[in-house]
């Protein structure tokens, strides 16, 4: 698996491992997490960019490869155009070149987005549903790496592609909705109890991490999918509004939390509602979510203590 430090990769080591898989993790940090050492059985430093380093890890010895590598956020990607396509492209093209170049059939699943689907559509938005014309660097990077899963599909790769919604829960780090109010409040807290926030009244489509972990864990062990494409989803949509207030009521002293309208995290264009449908990954391999919004939130203040 690559990308084993991140947020996903420290919860899907822990769902492979508990499905009888062993697991060799590759990041570019010098040392494994310690959350998860336990349960990694190698660990490679590699720059997945570099064709030299990619040919030292022992692809021979795999039977499927979780890309998890590369730039997540979508605010850090603007103006950093060129980064997130050479990363978010490059390694997938590095690696599926180098399972080609020894002859291998090693599964692997490319993980994408549901933020390359165009929003100006009826939900929820199907793995038919149309396709953006143009965005944020983050998702045109995702689907660069998506148009590039099929010219290596066309050389005999076997390459599936997630798209997955929002995920959140425990251990996500700063840059995304959940840890950003969290730690705005936190910070309010020991001010004056006021907390900047945009138009929490959007809804989006959340999914714990571990039931992410659960689909992409069920997707490369399966032998015959059907499709070449998954979406991972709720299939329902949560307002903003909620998530800030289910953080708030799990946050000791949070009665002294307000919030102001800060101007300057407002998106205008910004749809009101955005949600995906996953039947096709239900139909599959019979996942659902099963980790209620409130859990999640719960499990990941928790997790702050």
């Amino acid at each position: 698996m690559t990308g084993v430090n991140g947020f996903v990769g420290k919860h899907l080591v822990v769902e492979l491992k508990s499905r009888g898989c062993t697991v060799i993790g590759v990041s570019r940090e010098p040392e494994l997490h310690p959350a998860i050492r336990k349960v990694v059985s190698e660990y490679f430093v590699c720059d997945l960019t570099n064709i030299a380093d990619v040919a030292k890890l022992p692809f021979k010895d795999v039977d499927a490869i979780i890309n998890l590598a590369g730039f997540a956020k979508v605010g850090d990607s603007f103006g950093e155009e060129e980064l997130y396509m050479r990363v978010n492209v490059g390694v997938l093209t590095t690696i599926g070149e180098r399972i080609l170049e020894l002859g291998l059939k090693a599964h692997v699943l490319a993980i994408s987005t549901g933020a390359v689907y165009a929003s100006d559509q009826p939900m929820p938005l199907g793995e038919e549903s149309e396709i953006i014309a143009g965005g944020s660097p983050y998702a045109m990077s995702k689907l660069s790496m998506e148009a590039e899963t099929k010219r290596l599909r066309s050389l005999g790769l076997r390459c599936t592609v997630a798209r997955p919604f929002n995920h959140i829960g425990p251990g996500q780090e700063p840059g995304f909705l959940v840890p950003d109010l969290y730690d705005k409040m936190l910070a309010a807290l020991v001010r004056d109890g006021l907390v900047g926030v945009g138009d929490l009244s959007t809804c989006r489509d959340y999914t714990d991490v571990r039931d992410v972990a659960k689909a992409y864990t069920a997707l490369v062990l399966c032998k015959n999918l059907d499709h070449e494409l998954y979406n991972i989803c709720s299939n329902q949509s949560v307002a903003g509004n909620t998530i800030f207030n289910l953080l708030k009521s799990n946050i000791g002293g949070s009665e002294k939390i307000k919030t102001y309208t800060d101007a300057s995290v407002i998106r205008p264009n910004d749809p009101k509602v955005l949600y995906g449908d996953s039947s096709r990954l239900k139909a599959q391999i019979d996942w659902a979510p099963n980790i209620s919004i409130e859990q999640t939130i719960k499990d990941f203040v928790d997790s702050k203590k």
